[in-house]
């Protein structure tokens, strides 16, 4: 009998506290500015390493300071996992990397329990973590594992605690999934199931560098010497940073602005253009509006500013929008994509 496997009473369920606002500036305006001379160390530190840019890492830090996840869409050899490593060194965060293969199971993921003998001769299960115990997740080349394996990160993107054989375990915030994806036209690749989708904040697209970016990576990254990142902030004052993030004022317009917008998304709303009802399948639920909210809030305090403005909520609204908004068939005939509708959207709203 002691050869046999026996099943531990489940342990308790490790909680993590989120850390008090007291290693920021008691004054918001003088936090705001230190969250400010923090970014600008960060791209600075970033630029080290990473050519261009400028706007993916601009996303990059407002879905991370606004406690989102962010998906980056581009073809291989743009950086993209150089990018997310590079991150999680300026930020001094624990990083993990998982390579989506079309043979990865969920388990590879999340992790699970494996019998391991004890001192007394005796076989107990014991939970083995998985990758996705860290702070910093790059999940790379997602759309190239089956819908079966991409959903096991659905409990973690959104509660922060992933559940194995029926127990519960907590990731230790801050958690942050980075994605790549590869273009959908490409081979070996499985669309994202829309629930999934909706879990990243920012759908952030990697574009090639210009002629000129292209030359001094070539220059700066063919040579012997590299430079070493400094790491700026730890975990905890991140987590001071996105509380501070969610203090930031909204003026009242700004709300109208976002359920506006999102709601004219939606083929079946009353307000939504007909162009919308002719070309959208499926429009943006209401976490576009919260994502919208937040994005501009996280935008107006990087840039130094204590309130959130129209400007700020139309810089974010593509990156939020694009993924949330499924077009139909009458739309693909006439060439008439996701970001081609949002983009059109957004000029109506500002023509108004």
């Amino acid at each position: 009998m002691d050869n046999q496997a026996e099943i531990p009473v489940e342990p308790a369920k490790e909680t993590f506290s989120e850390p008090s606002l007291t290693q920021l500036p008691p004054d918001d305006v003088a936090a705001i500015d230190e969250l400010g001379k923090t970014y600008q160390a960060f791209r600075a530190e970033l630029a080290k390493i990473i050519v261009g840019q400028d706007d993916v890492i601009e996303k990059l830090a407002i879905a991370l300071f606004a406690r989102g996840h962010a998906l980056l869409m581009g073809v291989p050899g743009l950086a993209k996992t150089l990018l997310v490593s590079s991150v999680a060194q300026t930020f001094n965060l624990s990083f993990n990397r998982i390579q989506f293969t079309p043979d990865l199971m969920p388990a590879d993921i999340t992790g699970t329990d494996i019998i391991q003998e004890t001192t007394g001769g005796k076989r107990e299960f014991e939970f083995v973590q998985g990758p996705v115990f860290a702070n910093l997740l790059l999940a790379d080349e997602i759309n190239r594992a089956p819908a079966k394996t991409q959903s096991a990160m659905l409990e973690a993107m959104q509660e922060n605690k992933v559940t194995v054989l029926g127990k519960t375990y907590t990731l230790k915030p801050p958690f942050f999934v980075l994605a790549t994806q590869n273009p959908i036209e490409q081979e070996g690749t499985y669309p994202l199931p829309e629930a999934q989708l909706d879990r990243f904040m920012f759908l952030i697209e990697v574009e090639y560098p210009t002629a000129a970016e292209e030359k001094r990576i070539a220059r700066e990254t063919t040579g012997a010497a590299k430079q070493a990142l400094t790491k700026l902030i730890d975990g905890d004052k991140i987590i001071a940073f996105q509380q501070l993030v969610r203090r930031v004022p909204v003026p009242d317009h700004l709300y109208d602005y976002a359920v506006e917008i999102v709601r004219k998304t939606r083929p079946g709303q009353a307000e939504s253009p007909q162009w919308i009802k002719d070309t959208v399948g499926w429009g943006a639920g209401p976490r576009a509006v919260q994502y919208l909210i937040l994005g501009a809030k996280a935008r107006a305090a990087l840039r130094g500013n204590y309130m959130a403005s129209i400007e700020d909520l139309e810089a974010v609204a593509p990156a939020v929008l694009n993924h949330r908004v499924i077009t139909n068939f009458a739309a693909e005939s006439q060439g008439m994509t996701s970001k081609k509708i949002v983009q059109k959207l957004i000029s109506e709203m500002k023509d108004k």
